[in-house]
């Protein structure tokens, strides 16, 4: 896929939640042809899994979204979710991007779009998330689409993965991004 092809932005009803779910699953389970995107935690990658309730649970909240991006032949290949916080500020998590699409800047599209969403609809000003603390090339590519780390760090739940050797330091890097106004 190039940077050209068209693509239908829509918000998500309970019809697409398990098509959601397997694309995140997916997407986060993928492996790489090298650590430094998805960072040393292969085998919490590959364990990583959300069901069709979760997603659920996010677009039945009417503080929330899912914002997904299907191609012209109704294809889903990107999704969002997005969470209002307050009147100020806008929580995005779980930027997903089918596999076959990775690395064709698919995902900056799928997160201008959250980005564009949240402000136009909820007229927030912040917009906050979140990666983990190894996944380096994740964290700066962020940082190329303008958030900044805050400096504050938010735990990872380590002990609810006892069967996965994981780092005692793992842990969430926040990240906001100004949107002005």
């Amino acid at each position: 896929m190039s940077t050209e092809t068209h693509l239908n932005f829509h918000v998500a009803t309970a019809n697409d939640a398990s098509q959601i779910a397997q694309l995140i699953q997916a997407a986060f389970r993928a492996e790489d042809n090298g650590t430094a995107w998805t960072g040393p935690d292969v085998v919490l990658n590959r364990t990583f899994t959300l069901t069709p309730e979760e997603v659920l649970s996010t677009i039945n909240n009417p503080e929330a979204e899912f914002l997904i991006a299907k191609t012209e032949d109704g294809t889903l290949v990107g999704a969002m979710a997005a969470i209002k916080r307050s009147d100020e500020l806008a929580r995005l998590a779980m930027l997903a991007v089918d596999q076959s699409y990775q690395r064709s800047g698919l995902g900056r599209r799928v997160l201008a779009n959250a980005e564009d969403y949240v402000q136009k609809n909820w007229g927030v000003k912040k917009i906050g998330l979140n990666a983990l603390n190894t996944r380096g090339l994740l964290l700066e590519w962020y940082e190329r689409q303008g958030y900044v780390r805050t400096g504050e760090k938010s735990p990872f739940p380590v002990k609810a993965f006892r069967d996965i050797e994981l780092p005692e330091d793992l842990h969430f890097v926040e990240m906001e991004k100004d949107l002005g106004g």
